[in-house]
């Protein structure tokens, strides 16, 4: 049987994978925009953003390198529509293609920075996906990956086991599929695997004293929306249950004497 290289394709299409990125924008581009800039950037660059979806970060690029071309990539047609019309005051500079990030119709060495955002936690054989963004990537330009980590949330004070929660439901759900909720720690060893050089990690950090609390609260919600009906069909909870658990960590998101952390792990790195 082959592959499927696409296995949330109906939680990424669900009206809650809006919401879910533009929360993500929000609470995420603020300390990833110092990231961006820390690498030097500037001028008449060709910047590629693979799994662009509603092009939330490519219209946040896009204001922040005036002079860029910019490329988004995404399955999903009517994430593109609304791409295409958050980045309308671009005009021409930018532009959005369906298309796969395991085979992009795209040539070689054509960009200065090539951005995958939110994707190699949600599909099987991310080294391939990886390999691609290298192809594509000219030399001595930047690869830029926010690369989801399940293992990395704390929440206090809860009633339940969210720790177990998370191994025991969503990451064996994903695991169910071929892809890894842990990608963010490995992803290093696959991008040296590469040949790529400058190697780092740095980490944004979405917690109840950085981020605005309903923000922060916004991105549980929708994955607790777009999720939970799956999580439950594969794994020993059932839909109470993974309701339950997001409310909790709700509950403790919202909590004034609580804390709640999701340190998000943002790696880059240089092609030779």
């Amino acid at each position: 049987m082959p592959l499927d290289r696409n296995p949330q394709a109906r939680q990424m299409a669900d009206e809650s994978m809006v919401r879910n990125l533009a929360a993500q924008a929000e609470a995420i581009w603020p300390q990833e925009r110092e990231i961006v800039a820390s690498y030097g950037l500037a001028g008449e660059l060709r910047i590629l953003d693979v799994a662009c979806g509603t092009g939330e970060i490519t219209a946040r690029l896009a204001e922040m390198f005036p002079e860029a071309e910019l490329v988004g990539i995404d399955l999903h047609e009517a994430h593109l529509e609304r791409a295409r019309e958050r980045c309308a005051f671009a005009g021409s500079r930018v532009r959005f293609e369906h298309g796969d990030a395991f085979a992009l119709d795209l040539s070689a060495d054509e960009f200065d920075l090539a951005v995958c955002r939110h994707l190699v936690q949600a599909v099987p054989e991310p080294e391939r996906v990886a390999a691609e963004l290298v192809r594509v990537t000219k030399p001595g330009g930047r690869l830029h990956f926010v690369a989801e980590d399940y293992g990395m949330m704390h929440f206090f004070p809860t009633h339940t086991d969210i720790d177990r929660f998370w191994t025991d439901g969503p990451t064996a759900f994903a695991r169910r599929l071929g892809s890894d909720l842990r990608i963010g720690r490995k992803l290093v060893t696959i991008l040296r695997r590469l040949g790529l050089a400058e190697l780092r990690v740095d980490y944004v950090v979405i917690d109840t004293l950085r981020v605005p609390v309903e923000t922060f609260a916004a991105i549980w919600t929708a994955w607790r929306d777009g999720y939970s009906e799956a999580v439950a069909g594969a794994t020993r909870f059932t839909l109470a249950e993974v309701h339950e658990r997001f409310d909790d960590m709700l509950a403790a998101i919202r909590d004034p004497e609580g804390y709640a952390v999701w340190q998000l792990p943002v790696v880059s790195a240089v092609r030779p």
